[in-house]
């Protein structure tokens, strides 16, 4: 039996606190991507850890160096 293939996310999306959709979320497929590649959307956490991966497509995003996540309400 063959071990599984831990692939590198095909893409990597760096993002600034701006760029995050409510509190630490981001959303793929983003908007620059391309319509034939959309799949359904899913968000994806990355304050936490400061990176995610989407499930679908294996986009990794991840936050720029040095940026803050801001807490809720």
């Amino acid at each position: 039996m063959s071990q599984p293939t831990i692939t590198a996310p095909k893409a990597v999306v760096e993002l600034t606190a701006a760029d995050l959709k409510g509190p630490g979320v981001v959303h793929c497929p983003n908007p620059l991507m391309p319509l034939w590649s959309n799949h359904p959307r899913v968000f994806i956490d990355v304050a936490s850890t400061g990176e995610g991966r989407c499930p679908y497509c294996g986009t990794g995003y991840r936050l720029k160096a040095g940026e803050k996540v801001k807490g809720g309400h």
